[in-house]
């Protein structure tokens, strides 16, 4: 039976909602709004009809916002070209008390600009019956224009009490430094049986310890022990106490695309693919002028359903200085899939035309676990015998893909920043490894927070670099930054705790405060070289880079310095012919006539085996040429000012969006002198044994090419090459396209990565007392 609700103003936003009623439920007009109880709103987001259009096409791409007491708690996924949007979304949303509506946005999403308001509605908690499944129509509306007809809202929505009941509820993490890199998201909420969201979750200011995909977590009613609210954080239940937190890998590669649609006058497109499942999102590179363009790109998702999920994937065509084109949708079902096996699939765009082919492959779980000190994996002299069996050397070809095992025990911190009024902090630490985040529980109003949990990983690349970030909770904004790490993995030193001095967010100087951590490291190195010489993991998409005067002048000035290295190279052999130092002249045309009389193709990888073995034996002799560059940590100490000043700047301005062409011109030259000044340096400090891992491999990469160079002609090495070019699209038709030596540079760090992974020496004096170590390892 459909009955009218009462109808309830707010801000000039009339409208009425209408509802299933049973008559056997028991209405919460009854329950006192004194009441502290906690409750539980299950939203299913159903579609909507006859939305306004706010594009000029006369469509819209909408999405919807759930906000209550001026947070947001749910955000739907966009719907492109589409006024009768069916959405089919699912939230759960622990709500403190039922005073506060709940209010719904609809947005229009327009790429690099601001997203255009398309009305609203707002639902009186008050009047749902609890524990009944009720259908909801908001009509939406203009608070500016209360005459417009704005479409329709259709909601399921159940309200159930939750107070003095304990909670099963698993956790997602927010990736919530993607949209900015100065503070985390807002709390947002999910629950276990909905689909994937990237939501922390945060009860009364604390949030629920952070375990991902399906580990169970144990939480007690916030009212039930009021005297322990300070000091009462979430903990593993015992039941569940090392747990994997996600239940496989999807690898998905994009090989191709078929007839896509024109959108350019030329008659071609500039074609890119986004891909999306749950919080995990992935970008393809552009290809430029074409309709069937092949990609040959891999993405690796993490699979927290047991029954699979949807993957989103939307192809555009990129347009400079103005709007992307939206040329078709499409979507993969995982749980229709066979795990360990590929397939291969022709998917048809949607509102568009063409074709995408990809390859997909579910894979088992990796190594990845939260654990207390107690449940130590390498402590357990069983377990460590089989993960050192399963990185040993008689399993170099064994699942080359599986590189290593990592375990980071983060232990306390100390000497934080004092981020509250009350001279306190609510710390808890993010630990990443590449896509892998964790979390640790909050310790709340302290300075000298302690964690005691264990983290392990997967290690896929050993050149990875293992990141610790400590951030305040705040119940009522987005979590304060106080300070970060970065580690990479091939500098750590296993099995000893160690005080890491926290840096800021550019990682270029300290902030206040340390972190103890104790690392342990073991791979396969023979698998770890393998993996060199194959594309890096791509990340998750990041804030796109803003355009930056610092930024730009560092890396002009990056370039400048390598280009100049060339420029007095010639320099001084034209030194050489104008005989400006007549012993070198006559020097450097005697070894010009022996070598040129004597060359043999294989002399070049010798002599750059010889300027590499004379570098390392300088170096090991105590006569190190390398210098700190001092200049590139003020140009980052420089630019992290800027930023300061530039987030600040932007809140009120907001003149970016103004000149966006000339702004994505000047990003790409920007980006541009980065890519090569980052080229220069890494060759350069591939030489100077920077990473002394990557200086051996290419030292035995250079002793096989000079041998082989020099016992076979050159005419059969490139018979050889050319018959491998040539066949190998024809063996491997969904081969990923790579170049050896530039995914080996790609893992070299370039001079701001050095600066930004310089250990930095803690101060003695940091410590508000004195503590005795104790042996936790």
């Amino acid at each position: 039976m459909l009955d009218s609700c009462k109808l309830k103003t707010a801000c000039n936003l009339p409208f009425i909602y209408n509802k299933k009623i049973n008559t056997a439920g028991t209405s919460n007009a009854d329950v006192p709004l004194a009441d502290p109880g906690m409750y539980q709103l299950d939203i299913t987001l159903r579609r909507g009809q006859s939305l306004a259009a706010r594009d000029r096409g006369g469509t819209s791409d909408p999405y919807v916002k759930f906000k209550i007491g001026r947070k947001e708690v749910f955000r739907s996924k966009i719907i492109h070209k589409n006024l009768n949007p069916v959405w089919e979304e699912k939230a759960c949303i622990l709500v403190d008390h039922l005073r506060e509506p709940l209010y719904i946005k609809v947005f229009d999403y327009d790429f690099g600009l601001q997203d255009d308001f398309m009305g609203s509605a707002f639902l009186d908690l008050t009047q749902l019956e609890l524990n009944r499944p009720t259908d909801v129509t908001l009509t939406l509306k203009d608070p500016h224009y209360p005459d417009h007809d704005l479409g329709i809202i259709l909601l399921s929505v159940v309200l159930t009490p939750k107070e003095g009941e304990s909670r099963d509820v698993t956790m997602l993490m927010r990736k919530s430094w993607k949209r900015s890199s100065k503070e985390l998201s807002e709390n947002e909420v999910i629950g276990s049986y909905f689909s994937v969201k990237s939501f922390f979750w945060r009860t009364c200011g604390r949030p629920v310890l952070p375990v991902l995909g399906f580990c169970r977590a144990e939480l007690q009613s916030p009212y039930c022990q009021n005297t322990q609210f300070q000091t009462q954080s979430l903990r593993l239940s015992d039941l569940h106490r090392k747990s994997h937190l996600w239940r496989g890998i999807v690898s998905i590669t994009l090989i191709e695309g078929r007839d896509l649609k024109a959108m350019d006058s030329n008659g071609l497109s500039d074609p890119y693919v986004k891909f999306r499942l749950g919080h995990q999102k992935y970008k393809s590179k552009i290809m430029p002028k074409t309709l069937n363009p092949q990609w040959r790109e891999q993405f690796d998702f993490h699979l927290y359903e047991e029954r699979g999920g949807i993957i989103d994937i939307t192809a555009w065509d990129k347009d400079a200085g103005k709007r992307d084109d939206f040329i078709g949708r499409c979507q993969v079902d995982l749980s229709a899939l066979s795990r360990e096996q590929t397939h291969k699939l022709e998917l048809q765009l949607e509102e568009g035309e063409g074709h995408l082919v990809l390859l997909v492959t579910l894979t088992a779980s990796a190594t990845v676990s939260i654990s207390d000190l107690s449940v130590n994996s390498l402590e357990d002299q069983k377990e460590r015998e089989e993960i050192l069996k399963r990185y040993g050397p008689l399993r170099v070809f064994h699942n080359l893909k599986d590189v290593g095992f990592l375990q980071v025990k983060v232990i306390r911190a100390e000497g934080l920043m004092a981020a509250d009024v009350t001279g306190k902090s609510d710390p808890f630490c993010v630990v990443e490894l590449n896509n892998d985040r964790l979390l640790t529980h909050t310790v709340y109003k302290n300075l000298n927070p302690e964690w005691n949990k264990v983290f392990t990983f997967n290690i896929k690349d050993i050149h990875s670099v293992l990141e610790v970030t400590v951030y305040d909770e705040d119940r009522d904004r987005s979590a304060d930054f106080l300070g970060k790490v970065a580690i990479p993995l091939l500098s750590i030193q296993n099995g000893e705790q160690k005080a890491y001095v926290l840096k800021n967010k550019q990682l270029t100087g300290p902030t206040k405060g340390v972190i103890y951590l104790e690392i342990d490291v073991i791979f396969n190195a023979v698998k770890a070289s393998l993996r060199t010489l194959i594309p890096k993991e791509q990340k998750y998409i990041e804030e796109e880079n803003r355009l930056s005067k610092q930024l730009l002048l560092r890396n002009f000035i990056r370039m400048k310095r390598c280009v100049m290295v060339l420029v007095n190279a010639a320099y001084y052999v034209n030194s050489c012919f104008d005989w400006d130092s007549p012993p070198r002249s006559l020097a450097a045309f005697v070894l010009f006539l022996f070598v040129v009389w004597n060359f043999e193709l294989y002399m070049i990888p010798l002599v750059l085996l010889l300027l590499l073995t004379w570098n390392y034996f300088l170096i090991i002799s105590g006569k190190d040429n390398r210098q700190r560059d001092t200049v590139m940590e003020d140009m980052l100490e420089d630019e992290e000012e800027e930023d300061d000043k530039d987030d600040k700047d932007s809140e009120k301005k907001g003149f970016i969006n103004k000149i966006y062409a000339i702004q994505e011109v000047c990003v790409s030259v920007q980006n541009i002198l980065d890519e090569v000044a980052s080229f220069g340096e890494r060759i350069k400090n591939t030489f100077n044994w920077t990473v002394p891992f990557l200086s051996w491999l290419a030292i035995v990469a250079l002793c096989v090419f000079t041998v082989i160079l020099y016992f076979i002609p050159l005419r059969y090495i490139v018979l050889v090459w050319g018959i491998n070019k040539f066949t190998k699209k024809l063996r491997s038709p969904y081969a990923i396209d790579n170049n050896e030596l530039l995914d080996f540079l790609s893992r070299v760090p370039s001079d701001v990565q050095v600066v930004q992974y310089q250990e930095l020496k803690p101060d003695p004096s940091h410590s508000p007392y004195k503590r005795k170590k104790n042996n936790l390892g």
